[in-house]
């Protein structure tokens, strides 16, 4: 367990997109040894995710689009298949769900349970993100979803059987981590 963490220092790196800093600190291990490292953390916010499902018909929404930190990574085009996703900006986890919810998929959901919080990637990123699932039906498609013009998204909307998802998931065709544990929750909870 680490204990007295002194920041000595913090730079920004970047304050384009998002913000990296560069952070040298010193911290006091168990063993009375005091170390001083730096390292680079990056700010984007914090976020949430939702998993639609329908379990009548057994079926997920999910969407796809270009990512670029996966294109200049080795996926061949860049398309990611992704559970609706965003950052809170200044809202609560909640009320930036239900938004992305309807920006990206089309559907104005109801009832939404968070399920879990979680740091995806904490060796370099600070941003939490806020786990949800929820029912849906046809009749709360209210528009055909794609995301928000004026922030030049273009996403795909994908509704699934929950198996295909599965078999997409275990042959490597769902990459997504948030997306994988999604899929994994309802399955292994047994909502579809």
């Amino acid at each position: 367990m680490i204990s007295d963490v002194k920041i000595l220092h913090t730079e920004v790196l970047s304050n384009n997109w998002y913000t990296l800093r560069k952070i040298t600190y010193e911290y006091r291990k168990k063993d009375g040894t005091v170390l001083t490292q730096s390292r680079e953390a990056y700010d984007r916010g914090n976020g949430a995710t939702i998993l639609l499902y329908n379990q009548e018909q057994r079926t997920v929404i999910l969407t796809r689009q270009f990512r670029l930190p996966t294109y200049v990574n080795g996926n061949p085009d860049g398309m990611l298949i992704e559970a609706c996703a965003g950052l809170l900006d200044k809202d609560n986890a909640e009320d930036c769900i239900r938004r992305e919810t309807e920006e990206e998929t089309g559907y104005k959901i109801r009832d939404i349970r968070k399920i879990f919080e979680a740091y995806m990637s904490p060796g370099s990123v600070t941003e939490i993100l806020y786990f949800f699932i929820a029912a849906y039906s046809k009749q709360m498609k209210v528009h055909a979803g794609g995301g928000v013009e004026g922030e030049e998204e273009n996403i795909e909307v994908l509704e699934l059987p929950i198996d295909q998802a599965k078999e997409m998931m275990e042959a490597g065709t769902i990459k997504d981590a948030k997306t994988i544990l999604l899929l994994q929750y309802v399955l292994l909870h047994q909502v579809l």
